[in-house]
């Protein structure tokens, strides 16, 4: 499953239906992928037209016809080789991520580590998908509910977490005997590219279908037109989407449109609450590790800080303390999304909004009020305004736009209680619903207020961005519905179908 080159020797990311590159022509229109941490173009991808967006739903129907009989260990075996694939080629996988999206090694090598721990569960939940066989109240029939695939799925992921979250996705779906569209995200094509790769090379091992997974990739300015026809064909059962709330709110619309179900992850605007009796140390090390990893970009990251008023003023060092020892927080993907971040900073100053930390500030024990800017990381990055220093802000009034608009940034907003109460109205005076965490002892306590708090998973004394392969990942209110991982994954796309048996 080779990259391809143009007629000017360029690499081009393929679009690659029924386990075939799409050959190049003339008229083959591709765009560049441009790395923002050193500002040049790194490789091209095919953008994909109407008429091969509708022959990748079509090469998964067809793969669909075969696959949704295949046996659970056909499954199991095919996903256990994609893990093994995984680990043989982890260090190209990590130099994708990097060159794309300019993350650092650390969040690339989480994302291999993930990746395989997401696909082994998951492959271990295949065999546990199971009907019923329910009474039946008249006299000589019989019940039979099966479990059924839905059908092909369109899988689009995003470009944060560009290897886990379109390989979770896709695991999820095969493993339910569906086959997929990925629509690749045009950020990160030889990332997702790659991921298709190791699939491919799993199921030529286990003589599976060809056309399991299709990859398509779109530019920017025809990724709209596409998404939507892609939801359209008739031959597409269901969407998984990740990503932005905005875009969510399109994705869900189009989708209603055509009656077509879909498994949402959106945005957060993560609370952390930390209760008098916490770790403080512990406490303030998770909340700045939680705002500032990956500069941000994640939409687990801690964006609000709750902290119970009697330990205000022994927290705020310590958190101050554990911002600035934290080290660069790393570049966004493009420099877009940092000014979209220094817009809401500078919001939210005009409105009154203090500083607990940012980049001319040097003494963690007091606030100033002066503005943000951009500084040098260790590379050249900084040149294209894509680097954001951390901030913690203060008394943020409810009319400035960062009070709930989701950062993607090392930005983060600090806010006093004096109540449990307090805490979990603060906590939940949010449209967002994805995750929290909590910092106390007292696990009784935690456990009263986590079934309070309206977000999809609760962490008690962790990081923010935490999650596990054996439970399930999913939000409530504006950041989407469903569940991915492990049987809740798997569970997302099947559907019941009721037998009768009539004498």
């Amino acid at each position: 499953m080779p990259t391809q080159k143009n007629s000017s020797g360029q690499l081009v990311i393929p679009i690659y239906i029924n386990s075939q590159p799409l050959p190049l022509d003339s008229n083959s229109k591709i765009f560049p992928v441009t790395s923002c941490r050193t500002g040049e173009q790194i490789h091209f991808a095919h953008s994909v037209t109407e008429d091969s967006a509708n022959a990748a739903c079509e090469a998964a129907w067809t793969a669909f016809q075969k696959w949704k009989r295949s046996s659970p260990s056909l499954r199991r075996k095919m996903l256990n080789k994609v893990a093994d694939e995984f680990e043989r080629r982890q260090e190209e996988l990590i130099q994708s991520q990097m060159e794309e999206t300019s993350c650092d090694r650390v969040w690339a090598i989480n994302n291999v580590v993930t990746s395989v721990n997401y696909i082994r569960e998951i492959a271990a939940c295949v065999s546990s998908i199971m009907g019923q066989i329910p009474m039946n109240d008249k006299p000589g029939a019989m019940s039979f509910v099966f479990k059924e695939p839905v059908g092909p799925v369109l899988t689009i992921p995003p470009w944060n977490a560009a290897l886990v979250l379109a390989t979770r996705a896709i695991t999820s779906a095969l493993g339910a005997g569906c086959t997929c569209v990925l629509k690749a995200s045009e950020l990160s094509p030889l990332t997702h590219h790659k991921i298709v790769e190791c699939f491919e090379t799993a199921r030529v091992s286990v003589d599976a279908p060809s056309g399991l997974i299709n990859q398509v990739q779109a530019s920017r300015e025809d990724a709209a037109q596409i998404t939507e026809l892609l939801i359209a064909n008739e031959r597409i059962r269901k969407i998984e989407f990740i990503g932005s709330a905005a875009v969510g709110r399109i994705v869900g619309s189009v989708a209603a449109k055509h009656l077509k179900p879909v498994l949402m992850e959106l945005g957060g605007k993560c609370p952390a609450i930390v209760l008098e009796d916490a770790d403080l140390e512990k406490a303030a090390e998770m909340c700045a590790k939680g705002a500032l990893l990956h500069h941000g970009q994640i939409c687990f990251s801690t964006e609000r800080i709750l902290v119970h008023t009697s330990i205000l003023d022994t927290f705020l060092p310590l958190l101050a303390r554990a911002v600035q020892s934290h080290g660069p927080p790393g570049l966004a993907v493009h420099p877009g999304i940092a000014s979209t971040a220094r817009s809401l900073v500078e919001d939210a100053k005009s409105k009154g909004a203090r500083f607990l930390i940012n980049n001319h500030h040097n003494d963690p024990t007091t606030t100033t009020t002066t503005t943000t800017t951009t500084t040098t990381n260790n590379d050249s990055s900084s040149s294209n305004n894509a680097s954001l220093e951390p901030e913690i802000l203060l008394d943020v009034p409810p009319t400035a736009r960062l009070t709930d608009t989701e950062s993607f940034a090392p930005i983060s907003l600090l806010y006093p209680f004096d109540s449990d109460s307090h805490a979990i109205h603060l906590a939940n005076s949010s449209a967002y619903g994805l995750n929290a965490t909590i910092h106390t002892r007292d696990l009784a306590r935690a456990l009263r207020m986590g079934r309070e708090l309206e977000y999809g998973q609760v962490h008690v004394n962790s990081v923010s961005v935490y999650t596990s392969p054996t439970g399930p990942q999913g939000g409530v209110k504006g950041s989407g519905w469903g569940r991915q991982n492990a049987g809740w994954g798997v569970e997302e796309f099947l559907v019941e179908r009721f037998v009768s048996w009539h004498e």
